[in-house]
């Protein structure tokens, strides 16, 4: 028999943790309107603007790219249009509770990455520092 080490225990974990949660990861662009939504309801250039603040300025989306996420997210049911009753043409979107769901679970997902990371010691720029398991 086989000891199973703390290292097997937290990869089968892993595994089970990405089966359940999320059967597929949301794209940088799909995650980053959630996550904005998250915050309050919004239109699309505020959508666009606060993207670009969350990451940095690393991911600044066109109205190509922001709109035809919307699309996908509405018909996925993520999130929804909401009426704003300020006479504005604008459209305002919002998180739908399947929404809420899916980014808590992307989250959970990313909390668990920077985890594993760590623990390899991935991150700080120590790469190779842990030594390989057998």
């Amino acid at each position: 028999m086989r000891n199973i080490s703390l290292a097997d225990i937290f990869v089968i974990r892993y595994i089970i943790f990405m089966n359940i949660e999320s059967s597929s990861l949301l794209s940088r662009t799909a995650f980053g309107i959630l996550l904005a939504l998250s915050l309050r309801p919004r239109h699309g250039y505020e959508l666009m603007q606060q993207i670009e603040h969350d990451t940095g300025g690393r991911l600044k989306l066109g109205p190509g790219a922001l709109y035809g996420t919307v699309k996908l997210l509405r018909e996925e049911n993520l999130i929804e249009e909401i009426p704003f009753a300020g006479g504005e043409r604008r459209r305002y979107y919002r998180l739908t509770k399947k929404g809420w769901d899916q980014l808590g679970a992307e989250l959970r997902y990313y909390e668990n990455t920077v985890k594993l990371a760590q623990e390899r010691r991935a991150l700080g720029g120590s790469f190779g520092a842990m030594k390989w398991l057998a």
